[in-house]
């Protein structure tokens, strides 16, 4: 039996499958997987490293609440707190070698 072009009542026995055609060869986990790889590349690239923690609920909850009051990330809260905490030892260790020198 052929099908003739013009005819638009019978299926298509030859062509594809109807629906909207695959714009992806990909399964979706597959598809995570290789966004998930690029984005760490990415983050590598950039200087950054990867930090996993251990809190208390309770900690935490208190952590989000800091980083909404102040606007930011938890990454960028706990980078600022390890930088200002460096700035005071830096600058409390001058005043004692000052403290020192002057006696």
């Amino acid at each position: 039996m052929a099908k003739a072009s013009s005819d638009r009542n019978t299926i298509d026995l030859f062509g594809k499958s109807p629906g909207r055609p695959r714009s992806q060869p990909l399964t979706r986990k597959d598809q995570l997987k290789i966004n998930k790889r690029a984005q760490r590349e990415k983050e590598k690239a950039q200087g950054l490293k990867r930090l996993e923690l251990l809190i208390e609920q309770e900690v935490l909850e208190k952590l989000d609440q800091l980083c909404d009051l102040k606007g930011l990330k938890r990454a960028e809260w706990l980078t600022l707190q390890v930088n200002s905490s460096l700035t005071n030892s830096k600058t409390t260790k001058s005043k004692k070698t000052v403290a020192k020198a002057i006696r």
